[in-house]
């Protein structure tokens, strides 16, 4: 059994947090691994989140050191935090010599590649995206200004670095496998491992009959519409005019329809752009909720429904909602070109992926929609195939036992 550090700028309070990092590494701790966890938490966050998530560490044997986010200002305060992270992670590694450090993302995977360097310690590099180039292509870093062109052909130099020293790497798609080994040319020595955003099947649950009535009644929607959810942020690369526009289609057909949200995120911003599209606020449903409550509000739908802005970096972007949407038996609407969302959709029988984001792309995607009988069978064994937990947790276990297999023994 291995003795981890897991690295992470992302906070365990963050909305992913409790699913993509804490629910993996409750299971590989109970495997018997020894994990140590740096994590960096937003100071809005609540104190009961964050009590609630030290009482699941606690439980689970993993010892947790949250650390705070720093937001200000831009740059100086990233490099503020990298350096505690620095500080945090050689300090830990002094008390308790490390065989892995696991990095989530790149700024983690900079420190990682450190402290193999200092002292041995295999490195981890969980790439999760292409990172760099999802903060150009999401407006983030506007390459028209020079110091972010700096800062991007830095950081495209220390991905190849970082992928040269890394001991394995692990990808979400195997669309990003595939450009790693292909037009970025990393060699066949360093193993690359694909482990998607998975979901805990348990959490959510096929949708019922009894479920849905239920749902829809605490939602105050009648029992016989047709309902389209979107579940989580609207954020950067969710394409939420495309989506409202799929809708106002529906509406068209079936004035009926409702579109809920299931979303921490503001109405306003939901709201004014759908009453632009003559969609008014009583065909919406805009809903927050916990962990615990987003499979009971799910099961108001008849099926899932987002739009992603399919740039190259996205080919290494696993949706979270799709193994959720999947999971409770959902089919789903969204588009192509994105990670390995179609051969998914192509391989359960799912869905519909619309290659045109335009009315013509609507109707016939709710015509497919409309005569959609998916196989179950198929659907299900697809599911467990790429989305399930147990699986995900068992591809990081094989990669923790060969890697504390290589530690060195003795202190670097």
């Amino acid at each position: 059994m291995a003795a981890v550090l897991y690295l992470s700028y992302d906070g365990l309070t963050d909305p992913l947090g409790p699913s993509q990092v804490l629910a993996y590494l409750v299971e590989l701790a109970r495997a018997g691994h020894r994990i140590s966890l740096v994590t960096f938490e937003k100071p809005e966050r609540s104190a009961a989140e964050r009590e609630a998530l030290a009482a699941q560490c606690l439980a689970a044997g993993i010892d947790w050191h949250p650390q705070t986010y720093t937001k200000t200002p831009p740059i100086l305060s990233t490099m503020k935090d990298l350096r505690v992270m620095t500080r945090v992670a050689e300090r830990l590694n002094a008390r308790q010599w490390f065989d892995i450090v696991h990095c989530r993302s790149y700024l983690p995977a900079l420190v990682g590649a450190r402290l193999k360097r200092k002292s041995g310690t295999r490195f981890l590099f969980d790439m999760r995206g292409f990172w760099a180039d999802e903060r150009v292509e999401g407006g983030l870093w506007d390459l028209a200004k020079p110091i972010y062109r700096a800062i991007y052909g830095w950081f495209k130099k220390q991905e190849k670095r970082l992928l040269a020293e890394a001991d394995h790497v692990v990808v979400l798609t195997e669309a990003g496998r595939d450009i790693l080994r292909g037009e970025w040319q990393v060699p066949a020595s360093v193993p690359v491992t694909v482990i998607p955003c998975c979901a805990d099947f348990a959490a959510f649950p096929a949708v019922t009959p009894d479920a849905r009535a239920a749902a829809r009644r605490s939602l105050e929607i009648p029992g016989n519409a047709t309902v389209a959810a979107y579940l989580g942020s609207i954020g950067t690369w969710y394409m939420l005019g495309e989506m409202l526009d799929f809708f106002a289609v529906q509406r068209a057909r079936d004035p009926a329809a409702v579109l809920l949200f299931v979303t921490r995120d503001a109405p306003e911003p939901i709201l004014a752009p759908a009453a632009e599209r003559g969609i008014p606020a009583s065909a919406l449903r805009i809903q927050s909720g916990t962990r615990a409550e987003v499979p009971r509000l799910l099961a108001a739908a008849d099926y899932g429904l987002f739009f992603i802005r399919p740039t190259f970096s996205k080919q290494a972007s696993s949706p979270v909602k799709l193994g959720e949407l999947l999971a409770m038996e959902l089919p789903i609407v969204t588009n192509a070109g994105v990670g390995d969302v179609d051969r998914i959709l192509e391989e359960t029988g799912a869905g519909v992926s619309i290659d045109a984001l335009d009315r013509s792309g609507y109707e016939r995607a709710l015509d497919e929609l409309a005569t959609l009988r998916p196989d179950m069978t198929r659907w299900r064994e697809g599911r467990a195939r790429w989305f399930d937990l147990g699986e995900g947790v068992r591809r990081y276990d094989a990669i923790y036992d060969e890697l504390s297999a290589l530690r060195p023994r003795g202190r670097g």
